[in-house]
């Protein structure tokens, strides 16, 4: 086995839960290797740490899959990690449609798994993974067949970019038997169809299951805007809830005409309406027309995909939260969040309170949340929080 010795002092990540070793935390590399292959590591006293894959050519050197430098990795071990992940869905969430893997978090690097009803779409974003994804894919299967969930069908997503850097190719497609991709799935009473082949990510965003759900009570009887819709899914949960009106609005023009099928599926097209609009230029034209809601829904891509991008990320919250609370009726709510893992906790509320600042507002906070159980934050791994989701009710300075 070949074996990876750390430096003196390196490793806290590792040590402290994590799962990462950076190129730079590596004092040696002593045996012949291939890149994706398993590696045993050391500290730099030579006590073993665990195993796990090592690839040259991403700057993480190493993903543990084990603190147990003897454990086999074999059927058995991948066994034993995709039932403890499904025993915890099944503990912790609605399994109908889930997040079944979730890479780090599940003691799994670079996979994910989402199951929308019968269907499974799955990510391989790490080069030592990818050589267990169709065993991996089986074993799922056979560990769900044990309650009586028959998967249909299974639809590679597997075309993000951080591919590249691990010096893969970025690909999709079906695993086995090809099957109708529009998948037509139920959460929170909202019946959806997903797009798996086409739609954004794994095809639908799972992780605000619960935040969507925490909407519903503010929404009977009024109206609402939600921004950054996508297909719809916050908007349909107000619709759903008993709104007055409900106007979601996306850039994407194949995402609103899915949002409007979605409406239609519901039978809340003559409650919910979507406009393909992009958010930062409506918004100022919602508010010199004088337009006012009870219910703002801020639901943005990631601003900050990189370190480098934070500054900038800053500013578009700032200005989307201002322009949102200006719009929001005296004593009116604003729900807003940020699913960016670059855009801290603490940076993030600090944006929102100066965005209140400016528009000489006063925010009273109803509830913070996070993302669903079924993306389990693994603590020390901080790769694994990313979703911050506020509810404010917005009070007028008096």
């Amino acid at each position: 086995m070949t074996i990876v010795t750390l430096k003196k002092g390196e490793g806290r990540s590792l040590k402290s839960g994590g799962m990462w070793i950076y190129d730079n935390e590596i004092d040696s590399i002593a045996g012949r290797f291939q890149n994706g292959g398993m590696v045993t590591v050391h500290d730099f006293d030579g006590y073993p740490m665990g195993k796990g894959f090592i690839n040259q050519n991403s700057k993480i050197r190493v993903r543990m899959l084990t603190r147990n430098a003897r454990q086999e990795i074999d059927r058995e071990f991948l066994r034993m990690r995709i039932e403890d992940a499904w025993e915890y869905r099944k503990k912790t969430v609605d399994t109908s449609s889930c997040r079944l893997v979730f890479g780090e978090a599940d003691f799994l690097p670079g996979f994910v798994v989402d199951k929308f009803s019968d269907v499974l779409v799955v990510q391989s974003l790490a080069l030592g993974i990818d050589r267990f994804k169709m065993e991996l894919v089986e074993l799922i299967k056979e560990t769900l067949s044990k309650d009586g969930i028959k998967i249909r069908g299974v639809y590679e997503r597997s075309d993000a970019k951080v591919r590249s850097s691990e010096g893969m190719e970025r690909i999709r497609g079906f695993i086995g038997d090809a099957f109708d991709t529009d998948v037509k799935i139920t959460e929170n009473g909202v019946t959806y169809v997903v797009d798996v082949k086409d739609g954004q990510k794994t095809g639908f965003f799972l992780d605000q299951k619960y935040n969507r759900l925490a909407i519903q009570k503010l929404c009977k009887n009024m109206e609402v805007l939600d921004c950054f819709t996508h297909t719809g899914s916050f908007a349909l949960n107000a619709g759903i809830a008993g709104a007055k009106s409900v106007l979601g609005v996306d850039a994407s023009e194949l995402a609103v005409n899915q949002a409007k099928e979605n409406a239609a599926l519901n039978g809340l097209e003559s409650v919910v309406r979507f406009e393909c609009r992009d958010v930062f230029e409506l918004l100022p034209e919602l508010e010199k027309e004088g337009n006012k809601f009870d219910v703002v829904i801020l639901d943005p891509p990631a601003f900050a995909k990189s370190k480098n991008a934070v500054k900038n990320a800053v500013k578009g919250y700032r200005e989307i939260n201002l322009r949102a609370m200006k719009l929001v009726k005296p004593g009116g709510y604003l729900a807003t969040c940020s699913c960016s893992h670059f855009m801290g906790e603490e940076l993030f509320t600090k944006t929102i309170q100066q965005a209140a600042k400016n528009a000489h507002k006063r925010l009273r906070q109803v509830e913070a949340r996070t993302q669903s159980p079924d993306h389990p934050i693994l603590w020390a791994a901080d790769e694994s929080y990313y979703l911050k989701f506020y509810i404010f009710q917005v009070c007028e300075e008096k």
